[in-house]
């Protein structure tokens, strides 16, 4: 024997087993069973969303006969925080969670380059890669000092580089760099961390290294490629000097060159000028002198 039992609904129940499914910057993705199983109408749930930070609340209505429903709160902050409520629309017994989006990502290549009495800070742009980032929100940046265990606030900037300046010899320091915070420091970005030790021995010596090769080559190449250049010049100038000696010498023996030896005949001048004084004057021939040819 057997007896079948319908139970009524109760309206009154609150959403079952709500929790979240996936979470990013800008929305959240949520999950809830109804207060009973297998609803025969559609159910009206209230979704309520408090921001925790901005003090601010918004309800999202959903209508559905599903037993289990999934929904997407969009329009969020990036490391927000936020409070949710999911309630029949009867205002029946409520079910609650809390939700903390994903923080703005950190800067990428942060560097140092150390200059004679200061060190700057580099950074790309974290617009790069965060369609959430305006570069009017600006970075801030952080120091700690590890003798002193003391952690400073440097200030802020909406640059891709800091100037940091009165660091102690001897010291170590990590600087941090992040999208800068809002509303009392509750959302922040996630902070891009770099060890700088004075000594060159931490672990950021390399950064440190690579910066001032960055500096010693930014001088070499220039004063190479001067030198490259004044060697080209002085090779031309060497190459035209000996064309012009090859076609002077040229047009020279050309003027002493005689069509009958297949040669150019030279003289040295000594040698015309006692010629031309052993050698008599030849003015002329008189017709009562006989020719003789022997």
């Amino acid at each position: 024997d057997y007896v079948v039992v319908k139970m009524i609904p109760d309206n009154r129940l609150p959403p079952r087993h709500l929790h979240s499914v996936h979470t990013g910057k800008t929305f959240a993705v949520i999950k809830w069973e109804s207060p009973y199983d297998s609803p025969d109408q559609d159910m009206l749930y209230a979704v309520a969303v408090k921001d925790l930070v901005r003090k601010t609340d918004k309800i999202y209505k959903v209508k559905t006969r599903n037993s289990t429903v999934e929904y997407t709160i969009k329009k969020l902050e990036p490391g927000g925080k936020y409070h949710v409520i999911v309630q029949l629309g009867n205002m029946s017994k409520e079910s609650s969670m809390k939700i903390n989006t994903v923080p703005l990502s950190a800067p990428d290549a942060l560097k140092i380059i150390t200059e004679n009495d200061h060190i700057l800070l580099f950074w790309k742009s974290l617009a790069l890669k965060e369609s959430n980032f305006n570069e009017s929100r600006g970075y801030e940046i952080h120091m700690f000092d590890s003798l002193m265990n003391i952690t400073a606030y440097l200030g802020n900037t909406t640059e891709n580089f800091f100037k940091v300046s009165n660091l102690k010899i001897g010291h170590n320091y990590s600087f941090s760099v992040q999208a800068r915070c809002l509303y009392s420091g509750q959302m922040c970005g996630e902070p891009a961390t770099l060890l700088y030790d004075e000594l060159g021995t931490g672990e950021d010596s390399a950064a440190a290294k690579s910066g001032r090769s960055t500096d010693v080559a930014a001088i070499v190449v220039p004063v190479l490629f001067l030198l490259l250049v004044t060697l080209g010049i002085g090779f031309v100038v060497l190459y035209m000097r000996h064309r012009r000696l090859q076609n002077s010498f040229s047009a020279f023996a050309n003027s002493h060159y005689s069509s009958r030896l297949g040669s150019a005949i030279f003289s040295s001048g000594d040698d015309l000028g006692d010629e031309d004084d052993e050698a008599p004057m030849i003015t002329g021939f008189s017709d009562d002198v006989p020719m003789v040819i022997a």
